[in-house]
């Protein structure tokens, strides 16, 4: 039987008997399960009320409140789940999620602390704290805690991705590659692990490995405006005007209209000397001005300057 001939078999149960709780709850789980949290939540609200010392009927609210973007009152479920069995470390877990969702991360590595007590084995509950302390700008911290997610699951690549970043941000640029072609190994469509190679190649001047990084970067994620950006300085640097001038163009294509990469696009034709793709192009910088860094006033008075 299929979930959804299930989710109706047990619809038609409720439909002739609205008491038959068993079949509500399981109806509730696979409603949740299907991604209909909506439906969902008036079934465990229903239940909540009846088996008000049910921890499970308030875990199952917490997550589903928190697949509705409603933060405050899965907060409330997860914590009531957790008055009625203190020893069930997975609402701690989902409220700890929830806390760093509300930028509430000293409270949230207390959830996790409270994991680890009961489970000192728990690699995400390591790099949930990880991820709090990064997100702190708590590096050290940070990397102690993702190296003590890879020792417990060495397949985890988010923990690989954010210590290879925290190794970049500390100068350790061989360390770092290291890093994210592990996680390229570990998942080979994970499209910021070459992007953050590509930077670094770039960076170090290995401009043969940043163009094969930001083509498969590219190739697995089209959408990926920094990635255009860098390839097109590397064209320009290297006088390949027209090649610059084609990726801007396709990140404008595949990224939207944006303010800051019309005008990068401008200044390459002005070097191919293609006069009215310039102005064009500022012109369309200063109308995508909401997502343009250089100020717009600097912007027009170069764009004058020009005309004159």
């Amino acid at each position: 039987m299929s979930k959804s001939e299930k989710i109706e078999e047990l619809q038609s149960i409720l439909k002739q008997d609205q008491t038959n709780f068993q079949a509500r709850r399981e109806l509730a789980v696979l409603l949740l399960d299907c991604g209909y949290s909506e439906e969902a939540k008036q079934h465990f609200l229903y239940l909540s009320k009846i088996f008000n010392d049910d921890s499970g009927i308030f875990y199952n609210l917490g997550i589903t409140y928190e697949k509705l973007k409603d933060l405050n009152k899965a907060e409330d479920a997860y914590k009531k789940a957790i008055e009625l069995a203190p020893d069930e470390v997975d609402a701690f877990y989902n409220l700890g999620l929830v806390y760093i969702d509300k930028k509430r991360y000293e409270d949230a590595v207390e959830c996790f602390e409270h994991v680890l007590a009961k489970d000192n084995n728990d690699s995400n509950s390591y790099f949930s704290i990880g991820l709090c302390y990064f997100k702190e700008g708590k590096l050290d911290g940070a990397k102690y805690y993702f190296q003590r997610t890879v020792e417990l699951n060495d397949e985890d690549i988010y923990a690989h991705f954010y210590i290879g970043n925290i190794l970049k941000e500390q100068g350790e640029n061989e360390a770092a590659k290291e890093k994210f072609k592990k996680v390229t190994e570990l998942s080979p469509d994970y499209s910021w692990a070459y992007f953050n190679l590509a930077s670094i190649n770039y960076e170090e001047g290995d401009i043969s490995s940043a163009v094969e990084n930001l083509e498969k970067t590219l190739e697995l994620n089209p959408k990926d405006i920094d990635a255009y950006r860098i390839y097109a300085k590397i064209m320009t640097k290297s006088n390949r005007f027209d090649n610059a001038a084609l990726i801007m163009e396709k990140s404008l294509d595949n990224c939207g209209a944006n303010g800051d990469s019309y005008y990068m696009l401008a200044q390459i034709q002005k070097l191919r000397k293609a006069n009215d793709e310039y102005v064009k192009c500022m012109n369309n910088a200063l109308k995508f001005n909401n997502s343009l860094t250089i100020p717009p006033k600097l912007v027009k008075k170069e764009l004058d300057n020009f005309l004159k």
